[in-house]
């Protein structure tokens, strides 16, 4: 157990690669999860525009004229 530590804080050269392969097996599993499922890819498609949406065109949103309390 002793030589793996030692091994890994040998000038910090091998944690880099111990880190990048860290890093890109979570960046592959992220790009996995969102295009591994056609039904899954295409939910979180429609996503991408909701920074765009206006307040009156998400129906999701009561509007005045909807609303019950007459606010």
């Amino acid at each position: 157990m002793s030589e793996i530590f030692a091994w890994f804080l040998d000038d910090l050269a091998h944690s880099k690669i111990i880190a990048l392969l860290i890093f890109f097996t979570t960046f592959m599993g992220i790009v996995f999860y969102v295009y591994g499922s056609k039904k899954r890819s295409a939910r979180l498609e429609t996503y991408r525009d909701i920074p765009f949406m206006d307040d009156d065109d998400d129906p999701r949103i009561p509007t005045s004229s909807t609303r019950k309390d007459g606010k």
